[in-house]
């Protein structure tokens, strides 16, 4: 624990970084299952790729998680944060191979366990790295509980669920069209296929019937896809190709005979009515070609490169197969047009390559019986609670839409596909555990890494077994995530819990935007405006960066990182740091037994104990409600204005003053706010609030573990909030006067004040110390009986008006000048506020303290404005 040694002058974020965060690792004060009796509540973290550092979304991702655990762990609930890191099969097998590349390798000149030596040896420097990243960012993890989604325990989850999805028929193996990359040689499910608007050419193509009676045209954006061509289709209803059905039509270059056929499937009114059909290379070609019995023929292999299928352009690149082909068609006539075309064109989200619609045999899920499940749920209202809740309906639009999904990889790195496939008799055998034998050998392929990821939830707290740590944790309470991800991971969660656990994975699922740059840009390496976390923290420290970024946005939008916010954070911690600083000057000697709040206090004393209680409330509420932005906009005005710059102003004269009892109270009442304070901005904050409350006068170990403040009717003071009110306005008023006249403070004025009524007078006489101190008085007349003088500044507040009597510094012109802007300002109030209480849909709907809150605001412009007229009136004499 940190001794009672005075604050040094200014914040050192490294020094108190390092410190703190080993000083909790150390003390095991992130560990879960040590509050038997308490309510669990439960985090997965969304687990990082092995393949690089963490990018500033991590950081953002991360940072709401935090802010989620901390409080609850203050609350009082077994909190666990479950960390973890992914295999990434794709990403990380292709950053491993770039690194042989250099070296003038690849993973076949090493083999497949020699390879994956490498591979472990990535995992194992990078993975280190995110923890390293993980401390710097001061977030609060159970290490004891860390998983990889190629643990043993979390292997032998992949293959129950494998094993278990096969026996019901859900898995299976096909030859269907997939998405193929052809960088990495692999299959990709449709959502790892990002679609970008290219534009590209429709080349019209002209086929020649057999019988030499005429041509028919087709229209394609692939041509080199027409060398695997094994039909052209018409609608069956459309008159002008009705006498064709059945024709046969030789194929340009490679002189194939294929025939006409008649299919549903074709738009009479779309292009010519007439389709090419190449079943090996399009899905809803694939479709018609079942359905005819059509050949299936592969022209081009896994690496993008034209086969013997291609005939002449074998060994051709598919694009340059392209330019060479259309080059020939023209020529040979066949290809009459090539018309300007925008079109959407699948890239591979891994390795940006264009993706080819490819026939292979690949292992799938079937998942409308998984999603029927999922919708039920969602639908029946014992879903899951999305925020914000339009994410719900592009959730259910996805899994009503649902395809089957391409599960096998054709990689080494990742879960190996538990089948073996018998050489002697054909037979296919799925196993929990690892086949041998003379005529048995294992799928090469691994499975999507998403496949674990959809685990992730209840694998990692011990399922299959019924561990101790699934009964207690399970389902977790929030998932926090982009909203880029809701198909790839979120409803792959539900759908396995579902059938696996018979549980939703988690109840609220918050769905937090990207970090843009400044103007709006998504962040790439292409356009070099990326943000590194760690330097940020390095530049600013690690609290200001968490505040920035956790309070900048509002749930589902997109969040832009500007620096200046950056710098104002810190500016926000350096105001509480100073701030304590003067508060423990003032309380040495003062230990956390000296602490009583329920002795006699002074109105000041009274109104920041109010509004720490309001503050209290509102950032629980707000924290609950997942609006981080709400609860950072209400920490600060609290923080700054309230208890910075009026309350510890305050403060100094009963601290100064000659009343020891008044001084006690004070005292006490600054510990225990400076205390709950740092336990309401600790979330947002975790290492300068702890540092400051080490110095603090306390009972505990670490703020971590201190109890979150809650809201306390007791500390309701509505007469001391009155009170500040009139003295905060009024001292607003006045140095707003000085400031137009440039009369410093240091320079003392008379002031008179005429109040309303009897109690607004009893207020200013009993806080006239007050009034005097923060007003620069040298003169102080308090009396409803008060004339205004001739020559003087005016000052309308709520409950009083305030003259300064300042001749030869007053130019009455410029008064008269000045009351008047004031005076348009509380006519266009009053007008505003009319018209609002005009309003008869406004009237009808608003609740009736909103009504009486417009009404009291009315008559307070209004009073003002006639103060002001009277005033106006009086000067021009």
């Amino acid at each position: 624990m940190e001794n009672k040694s005075a604050m040094p002058t200014t914040y050192d974020p490294k020094s108190a970084e390092q410190k703190w965060y080993s000083y909790w690792v150390e003390g095991n004060y992130f560990q879960a299952g040590k509050r038997p009796e308490a309510e669990p509540y439960t985090i997965v973290i969304p687990p990082p790729n092995v393949t690089g550092m963490l990018h500033i979304g991590h950081a953002l991702d991360f940072t709401l998680q935090d802010i989620l655990i901390r409080t609850k762990r203050m609350q009082g609930y077994d909190a666990l944060w479950l960390p973890g890191t992914d295999h990434a099969g794709i990403a990380t097998q292709t950053k491993v191979e770039q690194k042989l590349r250099e070296q003038g390798l690849t993973r076949h000149d090493l083999g497949r366990e020699a390879f994956l030596e490498k591979v472990w040896e990535w995992k194992g420097q990078y993975a280190d790295t995110i923890r390293a990243q993980w401390a710097k960012m001061g977030l609060s993890l159970d290490y004891s509980r860390e998983r990889f989604t190629l643990d043993e325990g979390l292997s032998k989850a992949v293959r129950e669920v494998f094993v278990r999805l096969y026996e019901k028929g859900l898995i299976y193996r096909g030859k269907k069209i997939i998405n193929w990359d052809p960088a990495a040689r692999t299959a990709l499910s449709d959502i790892e296929v990002e679609y970008k608007e290219l534009n590209g050419h429709l080349y019209h193509l002209r086929y020649p019937l057999k019988d030499g009676s005429g041509f028919i045209t087709v229209a394609t954006t692939r041509p080199e896809t027409m060398l695997g061509d094994t039909a052209v289709a018409v609608n069956p209803s459309d008159e002008r190709y009705s006498h064709l059905i059945g024709a046969t039509i030789v194929l340009p270059v490679l002189g194939r005979e294929i025939p006409i056929i008649a299919d549903e499937y074709v738009e009479k009114e779309f292009g010519s009515g007439a389709v090419k059909i190449t079943p090996a290379h399009d899905p809803n070609d694939f479709e018609v070609g079942e359905r005819h019995g059509l050949p299936q023929i592969i022209v081009m292999d896994e690496s993008g490169v034209m086969n013997a299928e291609a005939g002449p352009y074998q060994g051709l690149d598919r694009f340059e197969c392209r330019k060479q082909l259309v080059k020939d068609l023209q020529e040979q006539g066949v290809c009459i047009e090539i018309e300007d075309h925008v079109h959407q064109v699948g890239h591979s989200e891994r390795s940006g390559a264009v993706v080819e619609p490819y026939l292979s045999t690949q292992w799938f899920v079937a998942m409308k019986p998984l999603a029927e499940a999922a919708i039920a749920a969602q639908k029946s209202g014992k879903g899951v609670q999305f925020v914000p809740e339009r994410f719900e309906k592009t959730y259910l639009n996805w899994i009503e839409n649902v395809r089957d999904w391409c599960i096998s990889r054709q990689l080494w790195w990742g879960h190996r596909i538990p089948a073996w496939y018998d050489d002697a008799t054909g037979e296919i055998h799925v196993s929990r555990e690892d086949m041998e034998g003379d005529h048995l050998r294992q799928d090469n392929d691994v499975l999507d890494t998403w496949f674990s990821s959809a685990l992730w939830p209840f694998s990692t707290l011990g399922w299959p077994d019924q561990t101790g740590d699934l009964q207690r944790f399970y389902p977790t309470s929030v998932l926090v995530t982009g909203y880029d991800i809701i198909y790839f991971w979120v409803a792959r969660m539900i759908f396995t819990a579902l059938e696996f656990t018979d549980e939703m994975p988690f109840k609220d699922v918050l769905m937090h935007g990207l970090v843009r740059d400044k103007d709006g840009q998504k962040m790439s390496k292409s356009l070099g405006n990326g943000v590194d976390p760690l330097e940020v923290i390095e530049q600013y420290g690690a609290d200001a960066m968490r505040f920035m970024i956790s309070t900048g946005s509002t749930p589902g939008q997109d969040l832009r990182f500007r620096f200046e916010k950056v710098e104002q954070a810190r500016n926000f911690a350096n105001k509480i740091w100073n701030a304590s600083r003067f508060a423990l000057m003032n309380l040495e000697g003062f230990t956390a037994a000296d602490i009583d709040i329920n002795v006699k206090l002074g109105t000041a004393d009274r109104w920041i104990l109010h509004r720490l209680n309001e503050t209290a409330r509102d950032v629980t509420r707000l924290i609950d409600s997942y609006e981080f932005g709400e609860t950072g906009r209400v920490l600060y005005n609290f923080i700054w204005d309230d208890l910075c710059d009026w309350y510890i102003e305050f403060s100094k004269l009963s601290l100064n003053g000659e009343d020891q009892a008044a001084r006690r109270a004070t005292q006490s009442v600054l510990a225990f706010v400076l205390d709950r304070t740092q336990r309401l901005i600790h979330p947002f904050m975790p290492f300068i609030s702890e540092e400051i409350w080490q110095h603090l006068p306390h009972e505990g170990e670490t703020i971590t573990l201190a109890a979150w403040p809650v809201y306390d009717a007791a500390l309701e003071a509505p007469d001391a909030v009155k009170e500040m009110e009139l003295l905060m306005e009024m001292i607003r008023s006045v140095r707003n006067i000085r400031s137009e006249v440039n009369v410093p403070m240091s320079k003392k004025v008379e002031l008179l004040i005429k109040p309303a009524g009897e109690a607004e007078e009893g207020i200013l006489r009993r806080n006239e110390e007050f009034v005097r101190r923060f007003c620069g008085t040298s003169l102080l007349e308090i009396g409803r009986a008060l004339a205004a003088p001739d020559k003087a500044m005016t000052a309308i507040v709520t409950g009083a008006e305030l003259y300064l009597p300042l001749a030869g510094l007053i130019d009455i012109a410029q008064e008269i000048s000045r009351l008047e802007k004031e005076l348009k300002t509380l006519i266009s109030e009053v007008e505003r506020v009319e018209k609002k209480l005009g309003n008869e849909g406004f009237v009808a709907k608003a609740p009736a303290k909103v009504i009486e809150e417009e009404r009291a605001k009315m008559n307070d412009y209004a009073e003002k404005r006639d103060k002001v007229l009277a005033r106006i009136s009086e000067l021009r004499g």
